[in-house]
C-alpha cells in the first residue's frame, strides 16, 4: 500500500489519531458521539471527523471539560470562535523509505518504573507531549549514563501497519555521540519486527531535525498541522 492512498479510501495516515483510536490503540479511546480521544494522562490527542459539526466541537467539549483542553493534529478547519487557541504550528510527516534499522547495543528497554526519569528527561529537552503513562503506547529505549537517564526514543500512535516514532529526546551533556539516531533506529526495527512501518512527525520549523531523519531514510509524505485549544468556561455538555 504507498504511504499516499489507499483503494479502500482514505489513507490511516491523513488523520493518525482516528485510525489509532479506532485500531490499534482501541483499547485507549474515550468516546463521545463521533469524537474519541486518549485518556489525559496518555496522550492530548483528541480524534476528530473529518468534516466536524457543531455537534461534535460540543461533545469535544463535554469530553474535555469546561476550560479542559484538546489537542488536533492534521485538522480541516479551526475549532468555533470561542474557543482559546493557545497553540498552533506547521508540521511534516515523514515514513520510513529505507531506514538503516538496527538494534542500539547502548539501549535498555524502558517501562512504567523509568517514568519518572522519562518525564524528568523531557522537561530538560522539551521533544513534545509527554505524560505519566504515554510508556504504555508502545516501545521506549533508553540510554542511561551513570544510572541517569540520558537519551530516550520510543513509539506513540499505532495505526494499522503503521507505528509512530516520538519522544525522541537526548540530554544536552551528550548530544554529538549518535545516541537519538540509534535509538531511532533501534526503534524502528522494533516496528519491523512486527511487520509494520515507521512514521513520525516533526515541527516544520525544526529544520535541523527534518534534515537528520531526511539523512536517515526518512521521507517527506506531507505537511501537517498541530493545534490546542480550550473549551470555553462557559460550555454546556451535548446532549445524547
Amino acid at each position: 500500500m504507498s504511504p499516499r492512498s489507499s483503494a479502500a479510501g482514505p489513507h490511516p495516515l491523513d488523520n493518525p489519531v482516528r485510525a489509532a483510536l479506532t485500531g490499534p490503540h482501541g483499547h485507549f479511546a474515550e468516546r463521545r458521539g463521533r469524537i474519541l480521544r486518549y485518556p489525559v494522562d496518555v496522550a492530548p490527542w483528541v480524534a476528530l471527523p473529518e468534516e466536524p459539526q457543531a455537534e461534535d466541537w460540543a461533545d469535544a467539549a463535554a469530553l474535555a471539560g469546561p476550560g479542559g483542553a484538546i489537542s488536533i493534529t492534521a485538522f480541516r478547519e479551526p475549532p468555533p470562535k470561542d474557543w482559546e487557541v493557545f497553540f498552533d504550528a506547521e508540521g511534516v510527516q515523514l515514513v520510513d523509505a529505507g531506514v538503516e534499522a538496527a538494534p542500539f547495543p547502548q539501549a535498555v528497554r524502558l517501562g512504567p518504573a523509568d517514568v519518572p526519569d522519562m518525564l524528568a528527561l523531557v522537561e530538560r529537552t522539551r521533544p513534545g507531549p509527554f505524560l505519566p503513562r504515554t510508556v504504555e503506547l508502545g516501545t521506549y529505549l533508553g540510554v542511561r549514563r551513570e544510572g541517569v537517564l540520558v537519551a530516550m526514543a520510543g513509539e506513540r500512535l499505532r495505526l494499522p501497519g503503521w507505528s509512530e516514532i516520538s519522544a525522541v529526546c537526548t540530554d544536552e551533556s551528550v548530544r554529538g555521540q549518535g545516541l537519538g539516531t540509534g535509538l531511532v533506529r533501534a526503534v524502528v526495527h522494533e516496528i519491523g519486527q512486527r511487520g509494520e512501518t515507521a512514521f513520525l512527525h516533526a515541527a516544520a520549523s525544526n529544520t535541523d531535525a527534518v534534515r537528520l531523519y531526511e539523512s536517515m531514510g526518512f521521507v517527506l509524505r506531507r505537511r501537517t498541522s498541530f493545534l490546542g485549544a480550550l473549551v470555553p468556561e462557559h460550555a454546556v455538555p451535548a446532549a445524547h
